[in-house]
């Protein structure tokens, strides 16, 4: 089987994730724009770091036979800092039209201020000025609370919740986001938030409609194969093929795709790559040869 990871943060990774990704079959990834684990001082480290993740890891992505996409946008946690938040406002629709851009994200709540509120919607509007997809995160504390907060926000700027994914759901929280139509979106972590055992449970009692699979894998404890893995346990545990395909691949790709940006022939026949090529002068080989492919002969 082929799936997408349609959140984890790779700048965070390193190849040898990237190659077992691929060889576990990912063949498709998004990153989300997030916190780096401390805060960041200055506009130019949040312009950086977009450029990185419209730029270099698409090349490094790349170079393992995955397709790379991003959401870009301020990070609830991050939206409290208020004179920075404004300045990163600036510098977010210079992003949101890149060619890998397929939404505006990860945005919501962590503490629930007022600030945060303020940004989240700001970039709600930025959303629908760019017409991209909306990536919510929804907070760790106090969840449900957050995630129902975030959705009457959503349903205030009129937003179609068919054009949003609620992420870092739990069972506390399920029922609701899909009773109003939004994609729901469960992050697979070794220990904490959704498990994959639990992940099973959900969907025997949900069923894949809007259900979506992902590792929101980072610099902490994290594992980059939770998509492929959940997948596996589900089929153990005698889940059908085809609910497997929606939830670890096909309900990512319907409604990332709506941003024009996504699309399945992107790498349907396999990600060309040469990893004799540079990006800036860099490669990521380290002295290894490099291989080179093309799409009449790359396999997933």
């Amino acid at each position: 089987m082929k799936y997408i990871d349609p959140h984890v943060h790779m700048s965070s990774r390193t190849t040898d994730d990237y190659e077992a990704m691929s060889k576990a079959g990912i063949v498709a990834i998004i990153e989300p724009a997030f916190w780096l684990g401390q805060p960041r001082t200055e506009a130019g480290s949040f312009k950086d770091y977009y450029s990185s993740i419209v730029g270099w890891e698409p090349f490094r992505a790349s170079q393992f036979g995955i397709k790379h996409y991003c959401t870009i946008g301020l990070n609830s946690k991050e939206a409290n800092n208020v004179p920075l938040a404004e300045q990163v406002m600036d510098l977010l629709p210079l992003y949101a039209l890149k060619d890998n851009v397929v939404a505006i994200g990860e945005i919501g709540y962590d503490d629930q201020t007022e600030a945060e509120d303020r940004f989240f919607r700001a970039q709600i509007e930025l959303a629908k000025e760019v017409n991209l997809p909306i990536l919510i995160h929804t907070p760790h504390r106090d969840k449900k609370r957050g995630t129902l907060k975030s959705m009457d926000v959503l349903e205030e700027h009129g937003i179609d919740p068919a054009m949003v994914v609620i992420d870092h759901n739990n069972e506390e929280t399920a029922k609701s986001v899909l009773d109003r139509g939004y994609w729901t979106a469960f992050t697979i972590y070794p220990r904490t938030k959704m498990g994959s055992e639990r992940m099973v449970e959900v969907v025997k009692k949900y069923g894949s409609e809007r259900i979506i699979v992902d590792s929101s894998a980072d610099w902490g404890v994290s594992d980059p194969l939770s998509v492929p893995k959940t997948a596996q346990l589900m089929l153990d545990s005698g889940i059908s093929k085809e609910d497997v395909h929606m939830t670890c691949y096909q309900n990512a790709l319907t409604i990332y795709s709506k941003s024009g940006n996504m699309k399945e022939s992107d790498w349907a026949d396999g990600v060309e790559y040469d990893q004799s090529v540079l990006y800036g002068g860099n490669s990521v080989l380290r002295g290894q040869d490099p291989k080179k492919t093309d799409k009449d002969i790359v396999e997933n």
